[in-house]
């Protein structure tokens, strides 16, 4: 993998790029959010770990600039603000995992391949998957129908995509938590909730159209529903 590190901290920076060189990974290190937008506008990454406090442009606002340009760059925000909220602002930002500090090198290593591996996989075996008159196209990462389209967040798509390979298939929050965030169940966190109701407004602003809506069954999970021509 090419990785950028932005991490204003040189310590912890030398112990990141010694471990994922290590483990035989390309990584280049900004020392803050400035100098990082560059490298992301001059090269391509495939994941970028980001701290949040960072010295003038702070993490939240490099996000904010990767994904409003639609950078196919994966982020794992690597941060000592580990409180929940915090959490759920980088995944609705469009965040792929959130390591929260202090944090084991490995399983730094380890979640960066997972991300990677969970980006590559899609693409490679489908590049785009069609449900009634809905089309999720995986390399623009984008939905879109006859007269329209929008654009989703990482773990928007990740949500979505797994819906529609399974139309009327039933999820349950622990499942999506499982196989989305790629963590075990967690009875304190909406992020699943949160995320969505945020990918439920984009497709019910194309429900009519595409014949496709986003389901909550009452105490047991969501489905992909697929409307029939006489509902």
């Amino acid at each position: 993998m090419k990785i950028l590190l932005v991490e204003d901290e040189v310590r912890i920076a030398e112990l990141i790029v010694r471990g994922f060189e290590t483990a035989g990974h390309q990584v280049s290190h900004s020392l803050d959010g400035e100098s990082a937008i560059e490298r992301l506008a001059a090269d391509r990454y495939d994941i970028m770990i980001l701290d949040l406090m960072l010295p003038g442009i702070d993490g939240i606002d490099v996000l904010r600039e990767v994904r409003a340009a639609k950078l196919e760059t994966a982020v794992i925000i690597l941060s000592a603000k580990a409180e929940l909220g915090h959490r759920l602002e980088g995944f609705e930002l469009g965040a792929d995992d959130y390591v929260p500090k202090p944090f084991y090198l490995e399983e730094l290593v380890a979640r960066a391949q997972v991300v990677a591996a969970r980006r590559s996989y899609a693409p490679a075996n489908n590049k785009a998957i069609q449900v009634g008159g809905l089309t999720l196209d995986l390399l623009k990462r984008s939905v879109h129908w006859d007269t329209g389209s929008v654009v989703l967040t990482p773990r928007e798509l990740d949500l979505l995509a797994m819906f529609m390979r399974s139309p009327g298939h039933i999820f349950s929050r622990q499942q999506l938590l499982r196989e989305v965030w790629n963590i075990g169940f967690d009875p304190n966190t909406n992020v699943v909730d949160v995320c969505l109701q945020r990918l439920k407004r984009k497709i019910d602003f194309v429900s009519l159209p595409s014949g496709v809506s986003i389901e909550s069954i009452r105490g047991v999970g969501y489905r992909l529903r697929l409307r029939l021509a006489d509902d």
